[in-house]
């Protein structure tokens, strides 16, 4: 497959899905109103402690629940009493997600893992193999991308990465994840997606045989200044030309 000529650089991506005041990020809701305007969908997952897959950025429930906690303490009989941002949308699992979006629109698979991979990117690749959408997997480890690789070689990899300003990683962490060192030896991506506002840089330019998106655009304003150095964008709060 040409990626350049692929969905990954044609249709617009939605950031944890088409949310808004009233709709949550990262539920059905969310992925509904993307799929209803044409959008393809970035979500998020991570596993909880019985080892379902759900659809949640924040490892701290209290941002998107208003509750004390951890997502990874969770079991799946937990997430019906646990309602986003005041709604009446709960945390869905993975399959449900999958369920609803059924190929209608492309999505981008978020793995959420600061660890060692493994649990996590496996039971990912055992609901993507019989999932018949378009998709593709993306990660800020290089490690969770490089056990994609090594299990699932046929799925469409990608490397999040951006300036880390604000988060607690160590200098060196920092310096090895912005300037995307892992990308050649480790994770081998099929495509870079990139902190918007850091556009453009000398780390992506290593790296311009890649398709090269851009996370997360905000505004018209943005996005007209960033297009002229990425092939798709990640989005919110606007709607983008198709």
């Amino acid at each position: 497959m040409d990626l350049f000529h692929s969905w990954l650089v044609e249709t617009p991506i939605a950031h944890r899905g088409y949310h808004s005041k009233n709709v949550p990020e990262n539920s059905l809701g969310a992925f509904s109103k993307a799929i209803e305007k044409g959008y393809g969908i970035e979500l998020d997952v991570q596993m909880i402690a019985d080892g379902t897959l759900v659809v949640f950025h924040d490892e701290s429930l209290a941002r998107m629940t208003g509750n004390d906690g951890y997502l990874k303490y969770l079991h799946k009989e937990d997430l019906k009493a646990l309602t986003l941002k005041g709604s009446k949308e709960h945390i869905p699992t993975f399959e449900e997600a999958l369920s609803l979006i059924d190929g209608k629109v492309p999505i981008i698979v978020e793995l959420k893992n600061y660890f060692k991979p493994g649990k996590l990117e496996q039971a990912v690749i055992d609901v993507l193999k019989k999932y018949k959408g378009e998709f593709a997997v993306q990660s800020f480890n290089p490690y969770s991308l490089a056990y994609i690789k090594e299990h699932a070689p046929n799925f469409i990899r990608g490397q999040l990465s951006g300036y880390f300003k604000g988060e607690k990683l160590s200098w060196l962490k920092k310096t090895l994840l912005r300037s995307m060192r892992f990308n050649k030896n480790v994770s081998e991506p099929h495509f870079i997606n990139y902190q918007a506002n850091t556009l453009p840089n000398r780390y992506v330019r290593k790296f311009k045989q890649l398709p090269l998106l851009a996370w997360v655009v905000t505004s018209k304003e943005e996005y007209l200044r960033v297009v002229k150095y990425c092939d798709n964008i990640v989005f919110e709060k606007f709607d983008p030309e198709i």
